[in-house]
């Protein structure tokens, strides 16, 4: 299966995400979360970098619940901060 190459939209939402699961973690280091969220340090900091800028579902849940943030919270924080293109579909728009 060939992936489809990430528009500029996926890359700055992956980069939002990263910024969110940086400010939440705050003072904690980086491998203190990794360890107690089960990711690697590295692929933390690839994520808070936005240099995965999809990371797998359970990965992302696996770091916000370490970080007491809810995948709602996540979700609506990085559709807020973006304007979405009107050929992408949205979460909203998926719901039917």
């Amino acid at each position: 299966m060939v992936r489809p190459p990430l528009s500029s939209w996926d890359r700055e939402r992956g980069r939002q995400l990263g910024r969110l699961l940086r400010e939440a973690r705050g003072e904690r280091s980086m491998v203190e979360v990794a360890a107690s969220c089960g990711v690697s340090v590295d692929t933390l900091r690839k994520i808070e970098t936005g240099r995965i800028p999809t990371p797998a579902l359970f990965t992302v849940a696996a770091v916000a619940a370490t970080l007491n943030l809810s995948l709602d919270t996540l979700v609506l924080t990085c559709e807020d901060s973006l304007t979405t293109p009107d050929d992408h579909p949205t979460s909203s728009n998926l719901i039917a």
